[in-house]
């Protein structure tokens, strides 16, 4: 076999490698009832946070306690528990993507690159503000 050929094999079978890898760390969107199936393994939630579920947060006694109710889209509850400071804006977030392990009905983040918030537009209530703003800024 000619140089050429070895390199061009070990060229493919690192594409193959990496493409294996990368095929692996995709995530999809699971619900609760799924991610409870799921006991003990890595899920990501697209959810709710239910306010009538109250939050517990207080600093003083565990800065790094922090926790809160979520429903997603089937009406399915659950209750989640993060070990660090509660996010700033918390309170305005619109829904949240959450990943982590759920075990049993509690639903564990361990850490700060597992809850990401989705704030709500600051346009969303009143077109037409955005449509002044949006006349405003051209040019």
């Amino acid at each position: 076999m000619k140089k050429l050929h070895i390199v061009i094999l070990v060229c493919i079978a690192i594409s193959i490698a990496a493409l294996v890898s990368f095929m692996g760390s995709l995530s999809t969107y699971e619900t609760i009832a799924s991610a409870k199936q799921k006991d003990g393994k890595t899920v990501t939630l697209y959810v709710n946070v239910d306010h009538a579920g109250g939050m517990e947060y207080d600093p003083a006694k565990n800065p790094n306690y922090f926790a809160f109710h979520i429903s997603d889209t089937l009406g399915n509850k659950a209750k989640v528990v993060c070990n660090f400071e509660k996010p700033y804006d918390f309170e305005k977030a619109e829904g949240i993507t959450l990943k982590g392990k759920m075990r049993g009905d509690v639903f564990e983040i361990t850490s700060r690159d597992g809850i990401l918030l989705k704030c709500p537009s600051k346009y969303k209530d009143d077109p037409n503000m955005a449509k002044k703003n949006l006349s405003q800024n051209q040019y």
